[in-house]
């Protein structure tokens, strides 16, 4: 029964924003827990391979058609008209159901792990429904494999207080980043990078450089959200984010980042690509390919895969200089690790630019501009009293974040440290929602 209460609400709150692709839910999680059932029966290779094919084809198929669509139609299109064939193809208008980059990665992984035998399939099919349909972490994760979070539908659940408050703390905390840091961030960021043009060399530094604080504050407060409100249910979800900009080198920074999808990428695509095995030639082609199917998960433009691909290039010297694994136990941050520390994360905030920008030329020219050291005026900061406000609201927020995540990485007791202060970062929200309003969307939910 507890099962079936999240089930329906669950199908409820995904519906509450369009119920016509509930459906695409539904299906997803009756096809998949058949495939598992037929996995478990099957013998023969050639059969079992043409079961996990079916799932494949039907959810990779599924995110195509929604998510890629018009992107492969319209480079198509631009790819001709480069050769100077003027085509005319029209598109469809797709709309892209929220959270289905997420929930078709997480029921795949259950079906290949069902195929490699690594774990057993339910035949709850209300358990399985359940997993797939979690509203906590439904449109934005993290992505649950199943050997951590199916097993945990298949016992009955007690109200632990203990767990539940520290799932309160986590909320509150994933407010903060949400409402107070990220929101405001997002006050400058559409500016500048809505007209760039017109913006110091110094301003679109820091615009790139609040956009770093905005979408880490958006994204990782929406799974500390989702980890907090699983938790008064009585589930414990993975952790999705462990202080990447303490990160102090791009390896460091993608066990850190989005963990639920960069492990997924591990599992399911650069290990079965032979991984750091074989020659380098096929180590770098196998880092290639992973961070170039990152970066185009994340959506269909062009400036995903640049940012993609800009990753994979930082990344490759540490392979083969053999260092992408110094910083794999150790977490404690030195004074003398902090000039890694900012070249890291001056790296990876100018990655970002291709991340936000709408088209590969903006971003191009937003880096140029920054490169061109045409000025430093800041006056987008300060132009007028509301602008000023939300400057000091903007530096006091990020302080608050830094302090805290330095306290926490250095003694690797976020929550600890999230319950000694949580009165003060209640009284910091309570503020910021009645009287500072700025909301906006949550960033992932476009993914």
């Amino acid at each position: 029964m507890q099962n079936l209460f999240l089930v329906c609400a669950s199908y409820v709150f995904y519906a509450w924003w369009d119920y016509r692709f509930l459906g695409l839910i539904v299906l997803s999680t009756l096809i998949d827990y058949a495939v598992a059932q037929q996995l478990k029966v099957t013998v023969k290779p050639k059969s079992r391979k043409a079961l996990l094919g079916l799932s494949l084809v039907f959810n990779l198929g599924m995110l195509a058609f929604f998510k890629y669509f018009n992107f492969f139609i319209e480079s198509w299109v631009d790819a001709w008209d480069m050769l100077g064939v003027e085509m005319q193809v029209s598109t469809l208008k797709i709309i892209l159901p929220v959270g289905i980059s997420f929930y078709t990665f997480q029921t795949l992984s259950y079906t290949i792990d069902v195929y490699r035998k690594k774990i057993e399939p339910t035949a709850n099919l209300i358990q399985f429904a359940a997993f797939v349909s979690f509203f906590p972490q439904l449109v934005a994760g993290p992505i649950e494999r199943a050997s951590h979070l199916l097993p945990q539908f298949s016992k009955k659940r007690h109200f632990n207080t203990q767990f539940a408050l520290s799932g309160f703390y986590l909320i509150i905390w994933g407010l903060f980043k949400k409402v107070v840091v990220a929101d405001n961030c997002a006050f400058f960021v559409n500016q500048i990078f809505e007209g760039s043009s017109g913006y110091s060399s110094a301003e679109l530094f820091l615009g790139a450089l609040l956009f770093a604080f905005q979408i880490y504050g958006d994204f990782s407060g929406y799974s500390d959200i989702a980890i907090g409100v699983a938790r008064l249910f009585g589930f414990s979800l993975m952790t999705n984010f462990s202080f990447p900009y303490f990160s102090r080198d791009i390896a460091e920074f993608w066990r850190r980042w989005h963990i639920s999808l960069s492990t997924w990428f591990r599992d399911y695509v650069y290990i079965p690509l032979g991984g750091s095995r074989g020659t380098i030639g096929m180590q770098l082609r196998n880092v290639l390919i992973v961070f170039l199917i990152s970066g185009f998960w994340h959506g269909a433009n062009w400036t995903f895969i640049i940012w993609g691909a800009i990753h994979a290039l930082l990344f490759l010297p540490l392979l083969l200089t053999k260092k992408n694994r110094t910083y794999v136990s150790d977490t404690h941050v030195l004074v003398w690790h902090i000039p890694k520390l900012l070249l890291t994360f001056c790296m990876v905030t100018l990655a970002w630019v291709f991340f936000r920008a709408d088209t590969v030329s903006i971003a191009n020219q937003f880096l140029i501009d920054i490169f061109s050291f045409n000025g430093y005026s800041l006056t987008v900061f300060v132009q007028n009293s509301k602008s000023m406000l939300f400057t000091g609201i903007i530096v006091l927020s990020i302080l608050i974040l830094l302090v805290f995540e330095l306290f926490a990485v250095q003694k690797n007791q976020k929550e600890v440290v999230l319950t000694k202060y949580s009165a003060l970062i209640i009284a910091i929200l309570i503020c910021f929602m009645g009287v500072f309003k700025n909301p906006s969307d949550f960033i992932y939910f476009q993914f």
